[in-house]
């Protein structure tokens, strides 16, 4: 069996509707031909949509006082402002909570609360709300536990921290249990009776909701909150939340925020990421700025990443260097523990008959293994399910990765008898269990699997449009950009150009794994790269034989140069 990554299939959008109805939209818009096409497959069939689309406004987000429980969390939160209490804002180890807990503390403190923040130690503290944060609340000697992206099963924790006379607002959007947790007050879109539109807000989404609540309450202007829409946008890319709707108005306008942000932690995290004069993208939010946050909450401690982004200009550079330290290190502990679990993979996987995959591997450290299932998951296609085993006595710690159309959390909760713990989402899930019950739960998640995946699954490849080579221009690239940020519900639209022929083929990057070529047809000729494709697509690159081009069109900066370049995404002889 090879773990190369898989052929995906090429599934082709619906047809274009009336071709009167796109020249319609070119007329009114005035825009280029295929983004109107676009447009109208993605449901803006008339020019007042596609307007509303393209220029989307803050005026679009919902009143955050349709969110069930906001009046009693806002009354507490002015309760403590107002007597001088100490508030601990325990956010969580992730990117999320790490964003959340600064926002909370850097608009409660503007309007002149006492904060201690505070995230979790992944290993010493664990997930959640637990004895840590109510240990760091008394020693704060805080009356408040202000939760941010976390609390809302923390049943336990809760009751205890009111036995130390703490009062708890939680403020979350993981789903809750059957019960609510006794809390002074719980904000989560996702309680039963709460009728907020937007059920997809990320942790920090849900902060930035209850501020913006506040500071209207206590007569401070929008603009002081719509400052920190940079946090808002990094930790919704980063949680992978839909951008869609408010969610993809919130990332919009945050990108813009962090342009010239006016938070000196991010400033110096967008410089050290090489991107202080690039067009910040989504894309930019996840491969360079999340991983950096996040590879602290995954080795070390993720309150590095909180303090910087609380820190003054001065404070930031030894923190960004650790972050880049950190980040590296987390490189190599992927790179080892992902060649391991391709070796693993060799020695006993069947892709006809498999629907999923479990290994484990003693070692290997329970904060990156979520990274590798994913990465596996490129290459099998299947749920994937790392456990890191522990070097003595104690429990293992699993991380799942999912597909497409496989419930993860539902599965798992399935298989919930083998486990100590567990919690998470559709596509993502993580795990407590004893070492001696792994074996059946490896069975019994197989066999979860081959119930719902009873036909061998393959990735498939959203195509958007065809077009002629031609048709790839600078000006549709300019003007695709208003259709974004692209994400999870909005996604990069992939383009398709048959017929092409490749020139001028060749390796590029330090590890030889990427291709540089041009795209030629007729006269039309486009610049493109393909990233991680040297192996795979190299020899259909140098063939000299008619091609067909899957891409996403893009304008890419650097060194002050901006070129048009085709981001290749498959590569395959032509039909």
């Amino acid at each position: 069996m090879t773990t190369t990554p898989l052929t995906r299939r090429w599934r082709t959008a619906p047809p274009a509707p009336d071709p009167a109805l796109i020249a319609g939209l070119v007329r009114e818009l005035r825009l280029p031909e295929p983004l109107c096409r676009l447009l109208a497959l993605r449901g803006h069939r008339d020019a007042t949509s596609a307007k509303a689309f393209l220029r989307p406004s803050l005026d679009d987000l919902h009143d955050p006082a349709s969110l069930a429980g906001i009046g009693p969390a806002l009354d507490r939160i002015r309760f403590a402002i107002d007597r001088r209490q100490t508030i601990l804002v325990h956010g969580d180890y992730d990117v999320d909570g790490i964003c959340a807990a600064a926002l909370y503390t850097r608009l409660l403190r503007r309007m002149g609360a006492r904060v201690a923040p505070f995230v979790p130690h992944r290993i010493r503290d664990g997930y959640d709300l637990g004895p840590g944060g109510i240990g760091r609340a008394a020693a704060a000697d805080a009356r408040l536990i202000l939760t941010a992206d976390c609390g809302i099963v923390a049943h336990d924790a809760v009751r205890e921290a009111r036995k130390a006379g703490l009062d708890v607002v939680i403020t979350d959007h993981h789903a809750p249990g059957v019960d609510l947790p006794e809390a002074a007050a719980v904000v989560n879109p996702h309680r039963a009776d709460c009728g907020y539109p937007n059920k997809a807000l990320s942790g920090t989404g849900v902060a930035f909701k209850v501020m913006h609540a506040l500071a209207r309450s206590r007569g401070l202007a929008d603009e002081e909150v719509y400052y920190h829409l940079d946090l808002v946008a990094l930790a919704t890319v980063a949680d992978v939340m839909p951008l869609t709707g408010e969610n993809r108005v919130m990332t919009r306008f945050g990108l813009r925020v962090l342009a010239g942000t006016r938070n000196p932690g991010l400033r110096a995290l967008v410089g050290s990421a090489g991107l202080a004069d690039r067009a910040l993208t989504a894309g930019h939010l996840s491969h360079a700025l999340a991983p950096r946050l996040n590879a602290v909450g995954r080795l070390e401690d993720a309150g590095t990443g909180l303090d910087l982004l609380l820190a003054e200009a001065a404070a930031t550079a030894p923190l960004v260097a650790e972050l880049e330290r950190t980040n590296a290190r987390r490189q190599a502990v992927d790179r080892a523990i992902l060649d391991e679990a391709v070796r693993l993979l060799d020695g006993g996987y069947d892709a006809g008959r498999d629907r999923a995959v479990v290994l484990a591997g003693r070692g290997w450290h329970p904060g990156v293994i979520g990274i590798v299932a994913s990465r596996l998951v490129e290459r099998v296609h299947r749920p994937t399910v790392l456990i890191a085993l522990p070097d003595g006595d104690g429990t293992a710690r699993g991380s799942a990765r999912s597909i497409p159309g496989f419930d993860l959390l539902d599965s798992i909760r399935a298989c919930g008898t083998h486990l100590e713990r567990f919690g998470g989402h559709a596509a993502a899930a993580g795990f407590d269990i004893r070492p001696d019950r792994i074996d059946g739960f490896r069975a019994a998640f197989g066999e979860r699997a081959r119930a719902l995946l009873p036909d061998e699954p393959h990735p498939e490849l959203r195509v958007d449009l065809e077009i002629p080579l031609a048709q790839a221009t600078p000006a549709l690239a300019r003007f695709l950009a208003h259709a974004g940020p692209f994400g999870p519900g909005n996604p990069t639209p992939v383009f398709v150009a048959r017929g092409v022929r490749a020139r001028a083929a060749r390796v590029v990057g330090a590890d030889g794994r990427h291709l540089r070529l041009t795209l030629a047809d007729g006269d039309a000729r486009l610049q493109g790269i393909a990233f991680r494709m040297a192996e795979s697509h190299g020899h259909l690159a140098r063939s000299g034989a008619p091609l067909d081009a899957a891409f996403h069109l893009q304008e890419d900066s650097w060194n002050g140069r901006t070129r048009l370049q085709a981001r290749l995404v498959d590569l395959r002889p032509a039909e």
